[in-house]
């Protein structure tokens, strides 16, 4: 039968204290401590303990224990776990958080474990738990993740022929542990990126029309003369326009999946563009493909850029990574149709670019 006892608790500077004193007899153990299960109430659970580390420089003993009165020697007994420290406490945590589908695996690594006791006046014993865990999400496809860490502690104090009050401070303490990690993660995961499962990208396009010296691109408004404000250059060529597109992402948390909300300029600065005085709307129609160019390669950009090829640690160094080659594409092609149609000059080759373009801009949607 298990020893009854009476329990008082207070907090003082993240540190638990519980007094504990029991009111009946019982005997000091004489094997190692067995973890009995502690229903956690967990509404609802968040992680699973997958792996427990002990890393605790002296693992031969997680207590040491005053014997009973008139045992020689009289000195403190080491006892542990039954079975060590990490089959125990994975045991205890598999016996007493519920079971529940897509939780996260964590890791719990031991870094204090320690039980002493002193002989105090009057024929009893007191006794000091002290606890600090460290908590790593193993995420499946990235290295472990430092979550929390968990610091926390018990005073107890006994008959000196009694022992049983050594189990419950102890379980007591580890119990707080997993619930302190399952508050921690509800509270951040509503908060820290890091806890994200997932990046769930979304794109709209910037078609202001307000901006004096920035056109963004619209299929239903294209260029006209009117935007190269730019003064004429001298050269052979009748106009010139400078296009671009570049990206501004937004990220937002939210049920655990890391948003982001993109937003796609392609664009003409005004006043880098310029025409001559032999303009027409041939030439106009030939600047108009170079947007249109840009327009393509944003939209490749874009389906580049899905949730399977981004990861929660490292979304914005892929998107960027991404725009690079964009970037890089955009100036190819760009070179390309201004050497094979001669800035279009060569009718025969223009009239091919106009098709190929249209084509595409179909296959994206664009009308």
């Amino acid at each position: 039968m298990s020893t009854l006892f009476r329990l008082s608790a207070f907090f003082r500077q993240g540190y638990r204290w519980l007094l504990i004193w029991p009111l009946t007899a019982g005997s000091l153990p004489d094997k190692p401590l067995t973890l009995r299960a502690e229903p956690l109430a967990l509404q609802p659970p968040t992680f699973r303990v997958a792996q427990v580390r002990d890393e605790r420089p002296e693992r031969r003993a997680v207590a040491w224990l005053l014997p009973a009165p008139g045992t020689n020697p009289a000195a403190p007994r080491p006892t542990d776990l039954q079975g060590g420290a990490e089959a125990a406490l994975q045991q205890f945590a598999a016996q007493s958080i519920p079971t529940q589908p897509g939780t996260r695996p964590v890791r719990v690594r031991i870094r204090t474990l320690r039980i002493t006791e002193k002989a105090v006046p009057g024929g009893r014993v007191e006794g000091e738990v002290q606890v600090q865990l460290a908590f790593d999400w193993l995420r499946p496809d990235a290295a472990p993740l430092l979550l929390t860490e968990y610091r926390s502690g018990a005073r107890y104090g006994r008959l000196a022929t009694d022992a049983a009050v050594v189990e419950p401070a102890l379980r007591q303490v580890l119990a707080g542990g997993l619930r302190y990690l399952n508050r921690w993660l509800l509270q951040a995961a509503e908060q820290d990126a890091r806890l994200a499962t997932r990046v769930q990208p979304s794109f709209r396009y910037d078609q202001r029309q307000t901006e004096s010296d920035t056109l963004f691109y619209d299929p239903a408004r294209p260029l006209r003369w009117s935007d190269f404000t730019g003064p004429p250059r001298a050269g052979i060529y009748a106009a010139a326009v400078f296009p671009g597109f570049s990206y501004q992402g937004k990220p937002r948390l939210r049920n655990g999946v890391l948003e982001l909300d993109i937003t796609l300029q392609i664009f003409v600065v005004r006043s880098s563009s310029w025409v001559g005085p032999g303009k027409n709307a041939y030439y106009l129609a030939h600047e108009q493909r170079h947007f249109d160019l840009v327009k393509l390669v944003a939209e490749r950009f874009r389906r580049s850029a899905t949730a399977d090829s981004l990861t929660v640690e490292d979304y914005n160094s892929i998107l960027q990574r991404q725009y690079l080659r964009s970037f890089m594409e955009m100036n190819r092609i760009q070179e390309r149709y201004d050497a094979e149609t001669h800035h279009g000059t060569n009718a025969a080759a223009q009239q091919r670019w106009d098709q190929q373009i249209e084509a595409d801009l179909r296959r994206f949607g664009v009308e």
